[in-house]
Order: C-alpha cells, then structure tokens, then sequence
C-alpha cells in the first residue's frame, strides 16, 4: 500500500482545528491501515516526526430519502500528535 493511499483526506471541523493548536491533527485514513502504517505516511508524505498516533472505527450514519432507507459507509479516523520540535504541517496552516 502507497503512503498516499494511507492518508485520504484531512478532517477540517472546529473541534480539529482547535487540536492544532496542540500540535494534534485529524485525518482521514484507509480503513485497513494500522497505526504504524499511519505513523509511516504522515512523516514521509508531511517530512514531520510523529509522537502518538491515535485512531478510532468511524459507524456510518442511517440515512433515510422518502420511503428508502441506506447507510453511508463506515470510515477510520487518526489523531496523530507530533512531537514538540517537530515542525507544524503547511496544509493546515491558512485554515486556522
């Protein structure tokens, strides 16, 4: 698997961007990929150095349109923490 493909999407919501500020990001990943995995893509694909890497199984929602009814599909999210001398990552820099 590619560190590219580890690592979907950032999570941009007022609770992650207040994490930042602890030097703590929010990330979509692949459903599959272990912490370490994780761990290995967000330093090679940001050049940082990660400290702890926290995740949790994401439940889709019920979703309901008319008399249907479905489910979104369940995804994975990482809280990954950066070390104190670690430099901040420039994606999330313009967003705060």
């Amino acid at each position: 698997m590619n560190y590219y493909d580890i690592i979907k999407k950032p999570i941009v919501t007022e609770r992650s961007m207040d994490l930042i500020e602890n030097g703590k990001y929010t990330f979509e990943v692949d459903k599959r990929a272990t912490k370490t995995e994780i761990r290995a893509a967000v330093e090679t694909v940001f050049g940082v150095k990660v400290k702890t890497v926290r995740t949790m199984n994401m439940v889709g929602k019920l979703k309901r349109q008319g008399a249907h009814q479905g489910r979104r599909s369940n995804w994975k999210k990482a809280i990954v923490q950066l070390t104190e001398d670690s430099k901040a990552i420039e994606f999330f820099e313009g967003m705060e």
